[in-house]
């Protein structure tokens, strides 16, 4: 069992940002990135929270991520814009997108933000919860470097290419869904690797194609999809909208989010905001059929763990592998 300290959700971000800060990243960059690297962390994905910051300082400092990247925007349509993250951090450019998105969707009735040359965007829950906040139903896919094969083959092309929903409901939190086309995320990959535990079997498997519990193995071989070849046929349906139309690099093109070598991904992001027609009568009845569900024997509704780990977390902080608060303290301090 890894020893982790307890430290508040201000206290993670301002940790995070310092950290950034030291490596000469703008200050707003720098907040961008320590809100949605605590806000993984408070609902449970520690593959998208601190465990990253070690990765994202290297490359920062190698250059494969540009820590002053400049974001340009343009309207590809009366309700379209493309943004390019300019090879940067892919926080910023999404926060830049989602604030227009969320106004032109209010507007006119819905909203499509593409992001090019882009990083890893950690959770996407974080983002189209975001548009759900403000009374619209949201869908956004991402693409990433190469880890699932196509069903049948062993050679790795479509990424993990997760996809997130988000709606809005009456009084309570939004329903948000988020999900990795692996059957888990490769960040809780990457996790184990770093806390040096092994990994279920029927996570991933070797280069040969055999099942593998060996984080590194897993990590050099393919991730397994979830519903088999539906699963493929789904990443690339994300590889699609997340790439091909946003102009990014597609995946097999895509470079490692976990290392410094090589040069910056530019992986892509796709989001659809959707006003629903009367925001009144859509929350009613979508409270109607979840009430359906959660009232059925057995059933749990999809994100209510990650409701209950948010709200822990605002209340109690988070917990946090104390390797990792070491490591980010030290790199807050260079000089120390």
């Amino acid at each position: 069992m890894l020893e982790t300290e307890t430290i508040s959700l201000a206290e993670a971000e301002a940790l995070i940002t310092r950290v950034l800060g030291a490596q000469r990243v703008p200050e707003a960059t720098a907040a961008s990135v320590a809100r949605a690297l605590v806000a993984a962390e408070a609902e449970g994905q520690s593959g998208h929270g601190f465990s990253r910051l070690e990765d994202y300082v290297a490359q920062v400092r190698s250059g494969k991520i540009r820590a002053a990247a400049e974001i340009t925007s343009r309207k590809t349509s009366q309700t379209g814009l493309r943004t390019d993250a300019g090879f940067g951090f892919a926080y910023p450019a999404l926060d830049r997108a989602i604030d227009w998105g969320a106004r032109v969707a209010r507007s006119y009735g819905t909203a499509t933000m593409s992001v090019m040359n882009s990083h890893h965007c950690g959770a996407l829950s974080v983002q189209v919860e975001k548009l759900a906040a403000r009374g619209l139903i949201a869908i956004m896919v991402a693409n990433a470097p190469p880890a699932i094969a196509p069903w049948g083959a062993r050679t790795p092309i479509f990424g993990t290419n997760p996809i997130a929903f988000a709606a809005p409901r009456g009084d309570g939190p939004p329903l948000v869904i988020d999900l990795s086309l692996s059957k888990v995320a490769r960040g809780k990959v990457m996790h184990a690797r770093k806390s040096g535990r092994p990994i279920p079997e029927g996570w991933a498997l070797d280069a040969e194609g055999a099942p593998i519990t060996d984080p590194e193995a897993a990590l050099a071989g393919s991730m397994l999809p979830i519903g088999e070849a539906k699963g493929t046929a789904l990443a690339l349906m994300v590889e699609i909208l997340a790439a091909t139309l946003t102009g990014a690099n597609q995946s097999p093109e895509v470079s490692s989010f976990f290392d410094a070598e090589g040069p910056p991904p530019g992986a892509g992001q796709f989001l659809l905001a959707i006003r629903p027609d009367n925001d009144t009568a859509f929350a009613a009845r979508l409270d109607r059929l979840l009430s359906t569900i959660d009232a059925l024997e057995g059933s749990r509704l999809p994100g209510s763990r990650r409701i209950a780990a948010l709200a822990r977390a605002r209340d109690h902080g988070i917990d946090v592998p104390r390797s990792y608060l070491a490591l980010a303290r030290t790199l807050a301090n260079p000089h120390d």
